[in-house]
């Protein structure tokens, strides 16, 4: 796997998930305008407090930034948080309709 290749496009799923455009996300980390759209074009890496504040603005773990099996961290982390408010006896009912509702996804 092409890690650095990886990064830059994860960066720009991630961005474009989000819905903000790279200038506004380079002046929200308090970087030139710039900033952003030069890591996605893969003339730049970010230092890793810089990473760290890219996770912060994403509302993710740093290890959800290379988990690829995730298309969506923020919206996965927003799930398991609503999923561990409720009682047991919802999470199980939730846990039958999300198995049901993948067994329709793959056919």
């Amino acid at each position: 796997m092409d890690y650095f290749d990886f990064f830059y496009q994860r960066l720009t799923e991630l961005r474009t998930q989000k819905g903000i455009s790279a200038r506004d996300m380079s002046l929200s980390l308090g970087q030139s305008e710039s900033y952003i759209n030069k890591i996605e074009n893969k003339k730049a890496l970010p230092s890793m407090s810089v990473f760290f504040f890219i996770c912060d603005f994403f509302e993710i773990h740093p290890k959800d930034f290379f988990d690829d099996n995730q298309e969506n961290p923020y919206l996965s982390k927003q799930l398991a948080e609503k999923f561990n408010t409720l009682p047991c006896e919802q999470q199980e009912h939730l846990l039958f309709l999300l198995e049901d509702l993948s067994k329709i996804h793959k056919k």
